[in-house]
């Protein structure tokens, strides 16, 4: 049986990539169990310290399998139940993991696939990407915390357009507006990525983590509670491996090799 989602895991990095070619990569039930899965399987791991999420074939995640959906229109609404009660904890999870992550996409990212993408923390797309809500064209609402994540990237303004109107945003257009960090060549999407993500798997993970929580923190606090949280998350840092070998790369001038912890 072919796997759903191929888990490859190499020095620190593990790539989560969504086999559904034919479907796009469309996320039925079984697939977004086999995502679930992968993520609790990595986020597990403490030697993964980046993860890629990519997909295979023509798109990256083509959001939902609407045909799914449609199989039963009575029930309808117990499919979209039934899978994002598999998705959110997983969204959850690689949220709360230190280890950032790294979007490589190709084709196109569309509802939930854009959600996906918008939760990344790095985005690498090819020329020819695009990212649609495609919530308008079935009366749904963005799920697996694209609502959180655009908003938070893109602001209220740009969301409700690309929500209310259904337009596609352009890979130029979405690293102007700051949802892609790179464009690459489409035959070099995921090498990039692959390269990005190896990068950051060097660094000090468990830092990582403690900046991305202050990110995302920082939209709904006081500056005061920001500067408390800023204190707390660098006194913890402070205390880490990492630290230590940090201050003491630096005062002898030579490369840290950071451990993640």
């Amino acid at each position: 049986m072919t796997d759903l989602v191929i888990v490859t895991k190499t020095a620190g990095v593990a790539e989560l990539r969504f086999n559904r070619p034919e479907a796009l990569n469309a996320l039925d039930l079984p697939l977004a169990r086999a995502f679930a899965a992968a993520v609790e399987d990595v986020a597990g791991d403490p030697a993964i310290r980046a993860i890629l999420l990519s997909g295979e074939g023509r798109a990256f995640v083509a959001g939902g399998d609407v045909s799914a959906m449609a199989a039963d229109p009575d029930k309808g609404h117990e499919v979209v139940d039934a899978l994002l009660e598999v998705l959110n904890p997983a969204i959850l999870a690689l949220r709360a993991n230190d280890a950032p992550v790294i979007a490589a996409v190709r084709g196109v990212a569309a509802g939930a696939g854009l959600s996906l993408v918008a939760g990344a923390d790095l985005v690498v797309a090819d020329p020819a990407a695009k990212f649609v809500m495609a919530y308008d064209q079935v009366a749904g609402v963005p799920d697996c915390g694209g609502s959180w994540f655009l908003t938070h990237r893109l602001g209220r303004t740009k969301v409700l357009d690309m929500m209310l109107t259904g337009t596609p945003m352009t890979a130029d257009e979405a690293m102007a507006a700051g949802l892609v960090s790179c464009i690459s060549a489409a035959d070099m999407v995921e090498d990039e990525a692959r390269a990005l993500a190896a990068k950051i798997a060097t660094g000090p993970t468990a830092s990582f983590g403690r900046f991305r929580r202050l990110v995302d923190a920082a939209p709904a606090t006081t500056l005061a509670d920001q500067l408390e949280a800023e204190r707390a998350a660098f006194v913890g840092a402070a205390r880490s491996e990492d630290f230590r070998e940090g201050v003491a790369a630096f005062t002898a001038r030579r490369k840290p090799e950071f451990k993640g912890r």
